[in-house]
């Protein structure tokens, strides 16, 4: 028999209590399966691919390689919060610009990879963004595109902070 638990997660700004998962489901599982935010995809389920990439605490994890029990009392953050009101944020709109998406499937990862590195690195280099996106797979984009919407982003970002 699978160990069940009670636990409280945080997700998107939105505390979730009470909710009985078993003790092995991952993070991913109880995001897609329990909460209904099927932006979060499930890859390789090994940690490799990144289509699962969400953020934990402000850092890019991923969610295959986490037990849901361990996020709690910690701020999860999945691709659904980039949009609001229906508008796409100015990172969606760079991969839009330039392409950064193919079939879509590893995108909600690379976007949540480079939210999360950018918030920690607004100053990054091209060679810093190749480096972290090396970190998740596509096999659509051939990664240049991906690229190109990081940067454009960051430097966007830090135009608008200098007219501040």
């Amino acid at each position: 028999m699978t160990e069940k638990l009670l636990i409280s997660l945080t997700v998107n700004g939105e505390r979730h209590d009470d909710l009985v998962v078993e003790s092995r489901h991952t993070l991913v599982d109880v995001l897609r399966h329990h909460l209904g935010l099927t932006g979060t995809h499930v890859g390789c389920e090994h940690g490799i691919c990144g289509a699962c990439t969400v953020l934990l605490d402000g850092a890019p994890v991923r969610s295959c390689l986490i037990f849901a029990a361990q996020a709690e009392g910690q701020e999860i953050r999945t691709v659904e919060t980039l949009a609001e009101d229906g508008e796409m944020n100015d990172l969606q709109r760079a991969f839009s610009a330039c392409h950064g998406l193919q079939c879509g499937f590893c995108t909600p990862g690379f976007l949540m990879l480079a939210e999360g590195f950018l918030a920690e690195h607004p100053e990054a280099t091209r060679e810093e963004i190749r480096e972290v996106v090396s970190a998740n797979l596509c096999r659509c984009t051939g990664y240049q595109s991906i690229v190109d919407a990081i940067e454009d982003c960051a430097r966007g970002r830090r135009e608008v902070r200098e007219t501040r």
